[in-house]
């Protein structure tokens, strides 16, 4: 159902409580990739614009219910005050007489983010209390943080039950964007899945098997594929206890419309390592003692020729062990393929969007998700707490 957004309220003079995902990968203190906070901006930028004061709360890592002082959020208002050329306040505590202080000076067009929130026992529990005293803090409530709207925390689902609760432009998008790929994708439709782990992906694996045209597996999880029909692979990664839920995803594919194509090659190595000897084999070819570490050539064309055929492209997760170069010749391999397809194109899950922007191709494909987990979640058909909170359009 469609939600009500940050257009559907007058914010003049207004205080909007916004959860933002600004978990970014940090290095020594500094932001090494700003995408998440850049993904915001639009949605700042209007609440200012209309005249609201815009009070900000994000996560950051995992603190593990204490303080941890590496994960505070002063660096994040000090990189975000650059972005919007303008002082950005920060506090730091999430909640209590010190956060209601500091709102209370806040004037039209004034910013301030408050402590990460995963340092509050109460978050990551959806306490009543805690999302109590986020609420007091702002007049509207306002999701931007797709990224965190599969969980039901008390700043992404409590407090959205005590104010007014609309999306912001990122969360808007997203919700678009993945909704409409879903409900009315053109055809031809195929979905590339990969990653290390079929036991993350058994849903959407299930339920895409009922809306696309074609599956292509990759990944360290096509090799549960590959054992559960009976290939040798060698020390490869992969999951046993997981063998009868492929057979039953077999099954269904029996059943259904959809093709699923798996390797036919691959890249093998003798260690996980970038320096093992490797070497292209027959996925059928595989000895002992080596590993399947990568998709082989006529795999990636294979795979590409169904991507230059199709209307829709959805990709989620590495074709190989993609960290390490060798290795990710599958990965970047697929991403080469979405640049150049004529088709509408998402992409979701952290390496698959990485492998599109090391090789600068983002402004190639139509859609990137900014949401890991929540883009899963909601491909396997589930309701997303953070969503479900939002007022309703009608």
């Amino acid at each position: 159902m469609a939600k009500q957004t940050i257009r559907d309220i007058d914010w003049n003079g207004k205080r909007a409580l916004v959860r933002v995902d600004f978990n970014v990968p940090l290095e020594n203190g500094r932001i090494t990739d700003d995408t998440r906070i850049r993904a915001a901006l639009p949605t700042i930028q209007y609440l200012l614009d209309q005249n609201a004061s815009v009070v900000l709360m994000s996560h950051l890592g995992r603190p593990k219910k204490k303080v941890v002082d590496s994960l505070r959020l002063a660096p994040i208002a000090q990189h975000l005050s650059n972005l919007i050329d303008q002082p950005v306040k920060s506090i730091p505590v999430t909640t209590g007489a010190d956060a209601t202080a500091a709102v209370q000076t806040l004037q039209p067009k004034d910013v301030l983010i408050l402590e990460n929130t995963r340092f509050d026992p109460r978050e990551e529990a959806n306490d009543q209390s805690m999302a109590q005293e986020l609420a007091e803090l702002g007049d509207v409530y306002v999701n931007d943080a797709f990224g965190a709207a599969h969980r039901a925390h008390a700043s992404t689902e409590g407090v959205a039950h005590l104010l007014p609760a609309v999306s912001g432009f990122l969360m808007e998008k997203e919700l678009a964007e993945l909704g409409s790929l879903l409900a009315d994708p053109e055809r031809p439709f195929i979905a590339i899945i990969g990653g290390a782990k079929i036991s993350d992906k058994i849903g959407v694996i299930t339920n895409l098997l009922g809306m696309v045209d074609t599956l292509l597996i990759g990944g360290g999880m096509a090799n549960t594929f590959l054992l559960a029909q009976g290939v040798a692979i060698g020390d490869s990664l992969a999951e046993p206890d997981a063998v009868n839920q492929v057979h039953e995803i077999l099954s269904l594919v029996g059943n259904s419309r959809a093709e699923l194509l798996l390797p036919t090659d691959c890249v093998i190595a003798d260690a996980m390592d970038a320096n093992a000897r490797k070497n292209i084999v027959n996925i059928h070819a595989v000895p002992a003692g080596w590993r399947i570490l990568d998709i082989g050539p006529e795999t990636v064309a294979t795979f590409g020729s169904k991507i230059h055929g199709a209307k829709t492209v959805l990709w989620n997760g590495p074709m190989g062990y993609f960290e390490a170069a060798p290795f990710a010749e599958g990965t970047r391999g697929i991403a080469q393929a979405l640049a150049e397809s004529t088709a509408r194109t998402v992409v979701g899950g952290g390496d698959s969007v990485a492998a599109i922007e090391q090789m600068n191709l983002a402004d190639k494909v139509t859609h990137i998700s900014t949401g890991g987990g929540a883009s899963l979640e909601l491909l396997e058909g589930r309701v997303l707490p953070g969503v479900a909170a939002l007022n309703d359009k009608s």
